[in-house]
């Protein structure tokens, strides 16, 4: 055996590992931290080695297999959390996976940090073709985030990354991105960054004179509704305690689900379109609306028809009357206005009946929809019966979510209540490992059919890799049975929909995780126990054409324009 102990060329012994130097990758974890953030979600890459080996270091790093997943698992965490959520991704092919997830993340106003690599500081913009250099990074960036940005200065790290941190919190919130050029990631060090202030924007204050005019139209209602978004999360309790002063019944968004529990019996839910509340909307003789966008596939493509007066509340003026007219309009952060509404409204007028109708239009809504879903039924009330209060549910765009688990599977906090607002499918899995990091006490559950699971199949390793307590189970239809309905009820012919299916129970095993299949009434019970007793990856594999009772047909509201209008 040799002793050589010949200099390298560096100056250091031959073997001899050198000493590790600060980086931008700590500068990073100490942002994560002065804001309670404990983990991060990425794909490495020669564009982010310090920042991940950092990260991984200090806090928690989960690696994921594609960067569209990194952002989708930072914004399940932040939702799931209340917290920002991070994710890392390379330069050039790696920001640009990313691009759908962070739209998503737009869409929902999700609090969404994305950290990307960049090329050299002395090539940028240079079009010399340098590895993953790709033109007009930050234009894409800034198109599917709040807030972009480019570091430019080793010593700026810090507050570059806080100003981003303050337009992700600012209202309305949003994702932001930064790009960091490679050569400063290794430059920057903690100890040299400059001062900064970032400032969070300010609440938005409503004008006291729209709340006079709202609490003066509230107190002479006879049969009020109130409407909820996600714009209204803030709000729980303001919004609880005016709902209950009125005795109104409380419509929801998919978004604005459980902000207050759905189990108070003044809740109707998600449940706006369905023939039960049509006849509640047409009797009504007011509108208060939350925080809500009033979404196509919500409102019957904007033909469902709504009471007058309409009272909208919303951090955003330009959201006012944009969808349904409002008689007034108040501009302000939903709390801080409800808050003022209750502190103001001292007489109601609503007659000593309108409660009972809205407790009985709720039970005759969840009555009919568990009767038309057949044996679905027994798999939603059993995933309530032994899931606690606190426990996600993230749900990827598939039947099963669409038609029931979007409206009757009860959710009590809003945080629980994850999926893909901008209708995207295949982003529920790494939504849902992000809320398994963030929720470590409890069992998360991922809601899946098929097609959605395999857009990002690669998830599942890293699902198996974290070994995070979590559930899914897969609704397997063999294909997109979310579109093969509209093709039948449009009478179309079947395309594009019959999808070859991995062999989940192969799968499963080749990942070292535990998996049962459920074919037929009664199985799903003790399948389902016995994932949640495991207290990690499980993958649960319903077999959609042995549910019986055979559900109801669910066909996505979706206008198709005819000839006839």
């Amino acid at each position: 055996m040799s002793n050589d102990k010949t200099p390298h060329p560096t100056g250091r012994p031959a073997g001899q590992l050198p000493a590790r130097e600060p980086t931008g990758g700590d500068v990073l974890v100490q942002v994560m931290r002065r804001h309670g953030i404990d983990t991060a979600f990425g794909v490495i890459s020669i564009h982010n080695l310090p920042l991940v080996e950092a990260v991984a270091r200090e806090l928690t790093f989960v690696e994921v297999r594609h960067e569209a997943a990194a952002v989708n698992a930072a914004d399940g965490y932040a939702r799931a959390s209340g917290k920002i959520g991070v994710a890392l991704t390379s330069t050039g092919t790696g920001a640009g996976n990313a691009a759908g997830s962070m739209l998503e993340a737009l869409t929902a106003g999700s609090r969404v940090l994305h950290v990307t690599g960049q090329i050299e500081t002395e090539h940028l913009g240079s079009g010399r073709g340098v590895i993953h250099e790709v033109p007009r990074q930050l234009q894409m960036l800034d198109a599917i985030s709040k807030h972009a940005h480019t570091i430019t200065d080793a010593k700026s790290v810090e507050a570059d990354l806080e100003q981003a941190v303050a337009r992700i919190l600012s209202a309305p919130q949003g994702p932001a991105s930064v790009e960091w050029p490679s050569d400063l990631q290794y430059l920057a060090r903690p100890d040299e960054q400059l001062p900064f202030e970032s400032v969070v924007d300010a609440t938005v204050a409503p004008e006291p004179t729209d709340v006079a005019e709202a609490v003066r139209l509230l107190s002479t209602a006879k049969r009020p509704l109130i409407w909820v978004g996600g714009g209204a999360a803030g709000a729980r309790a303001e919004l609880t305690e005016l709902l209950h002063t009125l005795g109104a019944g409380l419509l929801t968004s998919n978004s604005g689900r459980a902000i207050v529990p759905e189990d108070d019996d003044l809740v109707i839910g998600n449940f706006a379109s369905t023939p039960q509340v049509a006849r509640l909307l047409e009797r009504a003789d007011l509108l208060l609306s939350v925080g809500s966008h009033f979404r196509s596939n919500e409102t019957k493509s904007y033909h469902l028809p709504l009471p007058t007066p309409h009272i909208q509340i919303d951090v955003d003026p330009a959201a006012i009357g944009r969808v349904h007219p409002a008689d007034v309009g108040v501009t302000g952060d939903a709390a801080a206005t409800l808050a003022a509404i209750n502190e103001a409204l001292v007489d109601t007028s609503v007659e000593s009946t309108w409660t009972h109708a809205v407790r009985t239009v709720r039970a005759d809504a969840r009555r009919t929809l568990t009767d038309y879903i057949g044996g679905y039924a027994e798999i939603c009330s059993t995933m309530r019966a032994m899931l606690p209060r606190e426990s996600v549910v993230a749900r990827d765009v598939t039947i099963p979510s669409s038609q029931w688990g979007n409206r009757l599977l009860e959710l009590y906090s809003r945080e629980t209540n994850i999926f893909p607002l901008g209708g995207g499918i295949g982003q529920g899995l790494a939504m849902g490992l992000g809320a398994a990091s963030a929720r470590t006490d409890v069992p998360t559950v991922v809601m899946a059919g098929d097609g959605g699971l395999a857009v990002h199949l690669g998830e599942l390793a890293s699902l198996a890799g974290s070994r995070a307590w979590c559930v899914v189970v897969v609704f397997n239809d063999g294909g997109y049975g979310v579109l093969r309905n509209m093709q039948r009820a449009n009478g179309f012919d079947e395309a594009g929909v019959d999808l070859f299916t991995p062999d989940f129970a192969l799968l499963a095993a080749s990942l070292a995780m535990p998996y049962h299949l459920v074919q037929g009434p009664g199985e799903f019970e003790g399948a389902f126990r016995d994932a949640l007793a495991v207290r990690g990856p499980v993958i649960v594999e319903v077999d959609v054409a042995a549910v019986e009772p055979k559900p109801g047909a669910f066909v996505p509201p979706v206008h198709v324009p005819t000839k006839e209008g």
